[in-house]
This record gives structure tokens, C-alpha cells and sequence, in this order.
């Protein structure tokens, strides 16, 4: 795996009226490099979320990772408590999928006027929630590739209500790969063979990767859910699958 020097910054990323925290991270270099849009847990872009994307960055690409309860908890960052998780469900809960949606574009935007950054090749990752946001961000044309971990509730819920974000998945143009640990309680095996079905029927480019015994979380060493072996498998995967559809773009 690349461990190409890095440099980092926080960075406000403009939409409209809204100015969005973001934690960018790139390789030292003129490039230009395929960009990367690193989508939170609910915890917010805390200090995992920073070291994934400069992670990320160690590959060859130019990593952000935008906040995305900038609207309702500006800056909002915490640790793995239970009363955190709460807040942070309950911030989950105020987002919606058209404001997700324009944050995302508005980043991608941020990124395409970076001169380091091959405007032809973008991509996403998500976690927990985010690997939630990384499907319906999957539906922008300019994303030619998304990695979805642990993403929960695409089968039976979408931010703000309506249809749940299954339903979107016709509209998704690029490659799409999905992690999921088989002890999930979020996920049930069950509905990770839904959606691998429903990429299916719409003939959507995707893999869908199972981890027997991970659990929510088992990228995330700071969790107690971390599966060291697994984590080293899906990091390999999701190298593997920005290498092979952004590199060449």
C-alpha cells in the first residue's frame, strides 16, 4: 500500500450561504490526483475520520472530508459514548437527502477547482452513516466510484423520509463496492442480500463484500468493534477499487 508524504488542512468548502468544515488532506506534489470525498460516521469528522482521509491521501488521492451536520451542530465532534452516539443519532436524524445531496456536489466543486486534482476522477467512502451517504452520492454522474462501509438503514430508511435510499439505486452510473461485517446488528444478513439484488437487477457494477464475524464499526480502531483482520482485507479492497476505476481516468 502507497505511503506517499501528505499535507493537511482544515478548509471551509462554499454553498451558497453555508460555509462547510471540511478536513482536506493530499499528497505533496503538483499531481494532479483522482479525489476523494470521505463521508463521516455520526460521530463527526473526529480524529479517525481525519486520520481515514489522510489515510486515504497516503494512496495517491486528494482527500475531504466534508462536516455533515454543519446546518444543525457546526464543527460537531465527539468520541464513542453512549451518550455521544445518541447526540449523534440525533443529529443523523436532522439531515435530509436533497441538503446531503447539495453538500456533497458543492464539495465536489471545492475539489475541481483544487489544481491538484484530476477533475475526470472522483470518488467516495462512507462509514456507519456515511457509507449511507456514500450510496446516495453514488447517484451524482461526477462520482465514478463509491466504497460504502457498513452503510445501515439503505433498505428501510433515507435521511428527511420518503422512499427508502434502496429505491435510488437504478440511478447509480459508476462502480459501487459495499462492507459489511455478517454479526452487524444494524444490518441483518438479510438486507445486504437486498441490496446485492437489487444492484443486480439494475446490472450496476458493484461488489459486495461480507466479513464472517466483523460487526458495526470493525474498520475503526478507536472502537471496540475493530477487526484487525478484516480491516486490513477491506482497506486492500477499497485501495484496490480506486486504484482500478479512477487511476486511469
Amino acid at each position: 500500500m502507497a505511503d506517499l508524504e501528505i499535507k493537511s488542512a482544515q478548509v471551509k468548502v462554499p454553498n451558497a450561504d453555508l460555509l462547510i468544515s471540511a478536513y482536506l488532506a493530499q499528497p505533496v506534489g503538483v499531481g494532479p490526483f483522482p479525489g476523494i470525498i470521505v463521508f463521516q460516521e455520526i460521530f463527526g469528522v473526529n480524529e479517525h475520520i481525519q486520520a481515514v482521509t489522510e489515510k486515504i491521501a497516503k494512496m495517491g488521492y486528494v482527500a475531504i472530508a466534508p462536516a455533515l451536520y454543519q446546518r444543525t451542530a457546526p464543527d460537531f465532534y465527539v468520541g464513542y459514548s453512549e451518550e455521544e452516539l445518541t447526540l449523534g443519532r440525533h443529529y443523523k436524524e436532522q439531515t435530509t437527502v436533497s441538503e446531503l445531496k447539495s453538500d456533497t456536489q458543492a464539495t465536489l466543486d471545492y475539489l475541481k477547482n483544487l489544481p491538484s486534482v484530476k477533475t475526470t476522477a472522483m470518488g467516495c467512502i462512507g462509514f456507519c452513516f456515511g457509507g449511507h451517504v456514500a450510496y446516495l452520492a453514488a447517484t451524482l454522474p461526477e462520482i465514478k466510484t463509491t466504497a460504502s462501509c457498513y452503510g445501515a438503514g439503505i433498505v428501510n430508511w433515507t435521511p428527511g423520509g420518503g422512499e427508502p435510499s434502496l429505491s435510488v439505486t437504478p440511478k447509480i452510473t459508476g462502480t459501487i463496492a459495499l462492507l459489511f461485517g455478517t454479526e452487524d446488528p444494524l444490518i441483518p444478513n438479510e438486507q445486504t442480500d437486498q441490496i446485492e439484488a437489487e444492484l443486480q437487477k439494475h446490472s450496476i457494477r458493484h461488489r459486495v463484500i461480507r466479513y464472517p464475524g466483523a460487526t458495526h464499526g470493525f474498520l475503526c480502531d478507536r472502537r471496540s468493534s475493530y477487526n484487525p483482520e478484516a480491516a486490513v482485507d477491506a482497506w486492500t479492497q477499497i485501495q484496490q477499487l480506486f486504484d482500478e476505476t479512477l487511476q486511469s481516468l
